[in-house]
């Protein structure tokens, strides 16, 4: 499909699964409502609670999440990128950070595992140690669709290049980044490297992110947006939970790459 509509999904989730399930399912259909064939959730939007509760609250996949979401792309007959979820590891006490796409038939297309995970502490501010509950996952991910090849990823993946690149080599067209940014960070970096992951690769990329006050004790950035291959942020959510869309235009991002061939003149990988 050369064009259509897209939207991201920017949530305040806590720790009440069907709250959240609620929540989500009844943006998605807003977003469904107003045109949009692409959807993405934000990092762990189905629960959002304390890392010592993480391990009661993973699950499989596929599991009650997966198959709650399933049943809206059916409905909405959209593809649904679940944002992530905590995957349950068998013998393992820590789980994946997950992310899955789902197909406008409710079938799972594909699972990302983040790979990088966000390990900071700063007296007196802020510590998070993401990896004292969660295992990093070792594979990248491209999923060829009807509405073009989709690359995932998760978060603070966001700040590392070299897993953009690999994604774009592989075909990628439209990188999706659900997050749940700080909003220190956020503040500071979230559309800097949002638009630089975009206009290096580009790319569309649909960021969504957490927004409000985080079960960790500081604030998320939110701050969802859409970003074209030119670098130009074309659709920005609000301050609250809320969906933002915009159109994707194949054409135009062939446009881009072929007027400024920069990713075939490349010569280190």
């Amino acid at each position: 499909m050369e064009r259509f509509l897209a939207a991201v999904v920017q949530m305040a989730s806590g720790s009440h699964r069907d709250a959240n399930l609620e929540r989500a399912r009844t943006l998605i259909e807003q977003a469904a409502a107003r045109g949009a064939r692409l959807v993405v959730l934000p990092e762990v939007f189905a629960w959002r609670g304390p890392r010592t509760d993480e391990a009661a609250q993973a699950e499989t996949i596929p599991g009650p999440t997966t198959e709650a979401m399933s049943a809206v792309a059916r409905a909405t007959g959209m593809h649904l990128c679940m944002g992530s979820i905590l995957e349950h590891v068998p013998n393992q006490r820590r789980s994946f950070n997950t992310s899955c796409l789902l197909g406008p038939d409710g079938a799972l297309l594909a699972r990302y595992r983040k790979i990088h995970l966000f390990d900071v502490d700063l007296p007196g501010r802020v510590t998070v140690r993401e990896s004292d509950a969660r295992a990093p996952g070792d594979e990248t991910v491209v999923v060829a669709t009807e509405l073009g090849v989709l690359g995932l990823s998760i978060c603070y993946d966001l700040r590392f290049p070299e897993l953009y690149r690999r994604l774009v080599r592989a075909g990628a067209e439209i990188l999706l980044v659900p997050s749940a940014f700080t909003f220190t960070t956020g503040s500071a970096h979230w559309d800097v490297l949002c638009r630089a992951r975009a206009i290096e690769n580009q790319s569309y990329l649909l960021a969504a992110d957490q927004c409000g006050a985080s079960p960790h004790g500081f604030a998320d950035y939110g701050g969802s947006l859409i970003a074209d291959p030119w670098g130009t942020i074309v659709a920005r959510a609000g301050d609250g939970e809320g969906v933002a869309l915009a159109e994707i235009d194949r054409a135009y991002l062939a446009k881009v790459r072929s007027e400024l061939p920069c990713l075939d003149h490349a010569r280190l990988e």
